[in-house]
């Protein structure tokens, strides 16, 4: 995901903006040019995503999941099923890093309030959970490590 979008700024975007800003200079007087300066903006937004994404990959470590050894507890990385004890329903979340996060994918953040309530207990355990719309509590069914 982080390498997809460092591809496409460095193949698709920075040339993009490189040009915008030689058809701007193009036109003539920079200091009334909103063309010109639109593009500078956007060139030094690329820049530094493309700096921040590459010292992102430079430090990433990749962790296979089913090589912890956790003893049943849950971790980063961990697959979690859990049960609302209000509602009844159950959901299952993979606890990943901020970049992965994709709640449609059902991949919650490790700094998430729900993976920080989770973090280190096993199943059978509850968990209480301050979300948006309040005090939620769940019973961890199950802790795997796919």
């Amino acid at each position: 995901m982080l390498k997809e979008e460092l591809h496409r700024l460095k193949t698709n975007e920075r040339p993009a903006v490189i040009n915008a800003i030689s058809e701007a200079r193009a036109q003539g007087d920079l200091s009334e040019n909103a063309e010109y300066d639109a593009a500078k903006e956007r060139q030094s937004f690329i820049e530094g995503r493309i700096a921040e994404l590459e010292g992102k990959l430079s430090a990433a470590q990749i962790i296979d999941p089913t090589l912890i050894d956790a003893d049943g507890r849950i971790v980063f990385a961990s697959t979690v099923t859990l049960e609302d004890l209000e509602s009844g329903d159950t959901v299952t979340y993979k606890i990943v890093g901020d970049d992965e996060a994709d709640i449609k994918l059902k991949k919650v953040s490790i700094s998430s309030p729900i993976a920080r309530a989770l973090i280190g207990k096993y199943a059978g355990d509850t968990a209480e959970v301050q979300t948006p719309g309040g005090q939620r509590e769940y019973e961890i069914l199950e802790v795997r490590y796919l």
